[in-house]
């Protein structure tokens, strides 16, 4: 709970030991249903400047940056002075550990300190590393556990973690909040050969109660299980399913085929592995959009071009602070995701802004077809929401005669009779006319379009051989 003498701790320090009663909805009630403007005046800025003073102190890559700008720590005397400290990008973070290899000059703790190593893929380009001291590990823990406290699980539940146990964060951080949250931990992972037919074996057997993964991959094991006669519904025994690494948790119609398949809840977490603890965009269990637990992990949305805080109601792009961390802490990093801010009650009694839709465009996915900007979450909405389509789809864009053509393949749900197929593809195709979108359909075979058991790859940008090709 919190304490005056608590508050003035940095980083704060938690009792381990605790656990609220089962029937609490909140991990720390005072914390979570205080009065906005009494939590950032007495938790969130006080937090903050800590953490720029530590910032400060001991990374030599924001003391360069901040000088540059021409700011201290001292000059941030409200969030609204905040506004002045310069956006940290993930270009700026590469280029760093490229200079200062391996962790860059932002780690802020000696190697000794370091607990844990992990990163990005490097798909993208160079991988970026994260060295996680010991401390932040605790907290990290900590936070995840209050977190997945706030949409539901408890003790007596059994949290599978049906996702790739390597660098990536995402399974290591549901991983740690269920241990601290005293949960049984199912690290059963992903990636493996033969391992999605494993998982469907092990969770009808020891019928774990949550679900950790992505999206995709819950709607593969399903459509696997059904192949086997399995009921995802009756034979599993999933009442809470969470997810990240996609956006698809937070699309509506997503969102209902995933809890109609599964009988369980659907929970939409996560931000970005640089902000780790990444979880702390999070529903609560009556989802109606991800809460931004600010005393953690401090969020804003601005308008990208401007760069200026949008005020709620507003759409905006994501930046993230870390009020917690002492190893590589990120300070008015850019995740360029969107999604728009609002701060008006939500049923659970949090007091926390949340993001009603979830996080609805990364800017990464968002691609731009005869100058419109197009979202692959808006037409998976549409897709989902139609019966008789199946899991799977691809979205292709290519370019004939300097036009930009944009075509979404997708496959009938098995069951599907062949007569309904061209009604199908007619249906889609006004539905995302209707949402101002020219597209071709085209009907694929079931199964023809490839399963994955990680984030999947549903754009396909073919217009760079148009101009390959046209030079």
């Amino acid at each position: 709970m919190v304490t005056k003498d608590k508050l003035k701790e940095w980083p704060p320090k938690y009792d381990r030991s605790f656990i609220p009663p089962d029937d609490s909805p909140y991990w720390d009630r005072e914390l979570e249903t205080m009065d906005p403007a009494q939590r950032e005046e007495e938790i969130i800025l006080p937090r903050l400047q800590a953490q720029l003073n530590y910032a400060y102190e001991n990374s030599p890559f924001y003391k360069e940056k901040w000088g540059k700008a021409g700011v201290k720590p001292a000059d941030i005397r409200s969030l609204d002075d905040f506004e002045r400290i310069p956006f940290v990008t993930k270009e700026e973070i590469r280029r760093d550990q490229m200079e200062y290899p391996p962790f860059g000059s932002n780690l802020c703790v000696s190697m000794a300190d370091l607990a844990r190593v992990n990163g990005t893929s490097g798909t993208t380009g160079k991988p970026t590393a994260f060295g996680i001291s010991k401390g932040d590990m605790k907290r990290i823990a900590e936070a995840h556990a209050r977190f997945m406290w706030g949409f539901g699980v408890r003790q007596d539940d059994i949290v599978f973690i049906g996702s790739f146990f390597s660098l990536y964060w995402g399974s290591w951080g549901a991983l740690a909040g269920a241990e601290r949250l005293g949960a049984t931990a199912f690290p059963f992972g992903a990636g493996v050969a033969g391992q999605s037919d494993r998982a469907i074996e092990w969770m009808k057997e020891v019928r774990p109660t949550v679900f950790y993964g992505t999206p995709s991959y819950s709607l593969y094991l399903a459509e696997k299980a059904r192949i086997k006669g399995v009921d995802p519904r009756k034979d599993f025994n999933f009442r809470i399913l969470f997810f990240s690494g996609e956006p698809g948790a937070g699309v509506p119609s997503t969102k209902k085929r995933i809890e109609e398949t599964y009988g369980g809840i659907c929970i939409d977490s996560g931000s970005t592995a640089e902000m780790a603890p990444w979880m702390s965009d999070c529903e609560c269990a009556y989802r109606k959009g991800m809460h931004l637990w600010q005393d953690v992990v401090f969020a804003e949305l601005v308008e990208p071009e401007t760069k200026k805080r949008v005020p709620y109601g507003s759409e905006g792009a994501t930046v993230y602070t870390h009020l917690e961390r002492t190893s590589q802490p990120m300070i008015r990093f850019w995740s360029g995701d969107i999604s728009m801010w609002v701060n008006d009650p939500c049923p659970c009694g949090r007091t926390y802004p949340r993001l009603p839709k979830g996080i609805y465009g990364r800017a990464d996915d968002m691609f731009v077809v005869r100058g419109e900007n197009v979202y692959p979450s808006a037409i998976e909405d549409v897709l989902r929401a139609i019966k008789g389509f199946g899991d799977e789809y691809r979205i292709i864009i290519t370019r004939e005669k300097a036009m930009d053509e944009l075509i979404v393949q997708a496959e009938p749900a098995p069951e599907s009779d062949a007569g309904i197929i061209p009604g199908l593809k007619a249906r889609l195709e006004a539905q995302l006319k209707e949402k101002g979108l020219r597209t071709s359909v085209q009907m694929m075979e079931p199964g023809s379009l490839e399963r994955t058991e990680f984030k999947a790859k549903r754009v396909i940008d073919k217009r760079g051989l148009y101009e390959e090709l046209t030079k």
